[in-house]
């Protein structure tokens, strides 16, 4: 016990041998790690004796203990809450801390007022109000919000509702409102309309297809076609959402799914959210202060602390590791949810592929995350500044733009633009192509023809300024391809009048970038943050042109089918486009649905469906 303060060995003599917890301060009175105990005695002075076989981690804390504190409770229950709740106030430096954890946002539906609004909020409280989350982001949560609007009309105003307002706001117009603000929905439609979102985010997305189906059915048989146009709408929606469930197909009932991996510091925790056999949505986290910590007492440290705050509790939780002190852990998540929870670590079968796949899912999440991070600022000016050296650029180009081909043998041909903004994507200034003036697979002529339409915008009443919706000139235009392809451009520049503007190309084979009238290409140094910073944007050209292409040849094949169906002519397929909006939702169309476009018989229907 060399490295305990004096008054830390007399705090030592004082513990009982209750449950409770034990609190540990550095020098400044700081709280540094907040922990549980069966027996406060037997544990706290565990960290102080054996050092030699404590984990660097728990030696560097015991390095740093100046002083101690210890609350008695009744049961471990209570222990396990109260440690909670320290964790979640003082986010002690050596616990494992959900970072963040305060401040994860939750929708919330405001049951407590008279027209609920579904919204984002930070504030968990006992209103009346149904919760759910909480969210990774807030960015993920509006996305889930948008959804939802999208499928359910839904108020969100604050304005007072008397029913009597003479206009109703925008969002009426676009379907975004029933509003109740001028009487054209009841208090009651209303509500259906809220009870119908609880059920969607409670998973049972097949209770409401059913319910809007037959109301679908009266609506058509009363002769209130956009009213069953309405319901076709949303049970569209709702189906494509199903389809995207289908993960859990083989999993019963409801569950989260929870696994990790680690990287030094952090661990990336993934959770699945499985109501009704469904995959409904999945969620990130990330855990700080895991080093040196065993994979138990990290998923323990995750569970105790989302479900601290959970607005929902499933029976069963499924887990990549087991947690330290499970009846414990389950009692406490009984209490909370007010029926058992059962926590079990599937060894075999369904349940185990499943927790396999979202251990996947959180080592990509975690790829992810460092590649969003991989560059910081410094790296960025430092692969830019490579950039402008070696290419022998005016300056540093804050502004660089990408230019590919994608085709097979000349069908469905396209090109690409794409941006990057001081070495970061700008997917606003994207810009793509469809090839209008090369008959054959010529990807020169191609590249020429993208170039001066591009270049093109750059005129204006004889000036090179550029046209405001294709934004400002750039410092570097690179093009994805060898000598050949740089050529082959050279003499659009000309003809545009923008010689001035710097042009590469850099060929995949050999990583070699070509300058104009220079014979021997330029070579980076393999690794260097300038080259992977034009790699990114070469590769990032080619996923944008290629995505473009295949949605495109998809188009061309679906249409190409249709025209193979006796008595499917211009005028029907522009009939069907018209009325479904797009070759997905013609293919995704039932029978019945097919049939209410004019000209569209039973007999043609069911040849759609069987060719598409």
């Amino acid at each position: 016990m060399n490295t305990a303060t004096d008054l830390v060995r007399e705090q030592l003599k004082q513990l009982p041998q209750s449950p409770g917890i034990y609190i540990f301060k550095d020098p400044s009175g700081k709280i540094i790690y907040v922990g549980k105990a069966t027996s406060l005695e037997n544990r706290v002075k565990s960290y102080f004796y054996n050092q030699s076989q404590h984990a660097p981690k728990t030696r560097r804390l015991v390095r740093n203990i100046a002083d101690l504190e210890f609350y008695v409770t009744n049961t471990e229950e209570e222990a396990l809450i109260l440690e909670y709740n320290f964790i979640q106030r003082h986010q002690p430096f050596y616990n494992i801390r959900l970072k963040d954890g305060k401040s994860y946002p939750y929708l919330k539906i405001s049951l407590d007022e008279e027209w609920p609004r579904v919204f984002l909020t930070r504030q968990v409280q006992e209103d009346g109000g149904r919760y759910f989350g909480p969210f990774s982001s807030a960015k993920s949560l509006r996305q889930t919000i948008k959804v939802l609007r999208g499928i359910f009309p839904l108020r969100s105003c604050t304005t007072p509702i008397t029913g009597t307002k003479q206009r109703p706001c925008l969002n009426y117009h676009i379907r975004l409102c029933p509003g109740p603000c001028i009487g054209a929905i009841n208090k009651q439609e209303y509500l259906e309309i809220i009870r119908q979102v609880i059920l969607f985010l409670e998973g049972k997305q097949e209770k409401i297809v059913r319910m809007l189906e037959t109301r679908m059915k009266k609506a058509s048989e009363s002769l209130d076609f956009e009213l069953a146009g309405t319901y076709r709408d949303q049970i569209q929606s709702i189906n494509r959402i199903i389809e995207n469930q289908s993960l859990a197909a083989k999993v019963q009932g409801e569950q989260d799914v929870i696994a990790f991996v680690t990287e030094r510091d952090r661990a990336f925790v993934q959770v699945f959210f499985i109501r009704g056999s469904k995959l409904i949505g999945r969620e990130s986290f990330i855990l700080q202060g895991v080093d040196s910590e065993e994979p138990e007492q990290i998923m323990t440290g995750f569970i105790k602390q989302f479900y601290g705050s959970a607005s929902y509790i499933p029976p069963l939780l499924l887990l990549q590791h087991k947690v330290e002190d499970k009846v414990v852990i389950e009692d406490w998540l009984r209490g909370k949810r007010g029926s058992s929870v059962k926590i079990q670590v599937p060894s075999r079968g369904n349940k185990k592929q499943l927790v396999d796949i979202v251990a996947r899912n959180a080592n990509q999440g975690l790829l992810q995350m460092k590649i969003k991070r991989q560059i910081s600022s410094t790296d960025i000016s430092k692969g830019l500044s490579e950039i402008k050296k070696e290419l022998g650029l005016p300056r540093k180009p804050a502004r660089m733009e990408c230019y590919d081909i994608s085709n097979i043998q000349g069908k469905a041909a396209v090109g690409s633009m794409v941006v990057f903004e001081n070495g970061k994507p700008k997917s606003s200034d994207y810009r793509r192509f469809r090839i209008q003036t090369v008959p054959g697979a010529d990807d020169y002529a191609m590249l020429r023809e993208v170039l001066r339409r591009r270049l093109k915008r750059f005129k204006n009443n004889g000036d090179s300024k550029p046209d405001k919706n294709w934004g400002e000139i750039p410092d570097l235009m690179l093009i994805d391809g060898g000598k050949g392809q740089l050529n082959a451009v050279l003499e659009v520049k000309k003809e545009a009048g923008a010689e001035s503007i710097p042009l590469a190309s850099i060929a995949k084979q050999n990583e070699e970038i070509f300058l104009p009238g220079k014979s021997k290409p330029v070579i980076l140094q393999p690794g260097s943050q300038g080259l992977q910073m034009l790699q990114r944007l070469r590769d990032e050209a080619h996923r944008f042109a290629i995505t473009y292409h295949k949605n495109l040849r998809n188009k061309q094949t679906i249409k190409s089918s249709l025209d193979t169906i006796t008595g499917i002519g211009s005028k029907r397929k522009r009939a069907l486009m018209r009325h479904f909006g797009s070759i997905r939702a013609i293919r995704e169309a039932s029978i019945e649905e097919l049939t209410a476009v004019s000209g569209i018989t039973k007999l043609l229907a069911q040849q759609i469906k069987e060719l598409l």
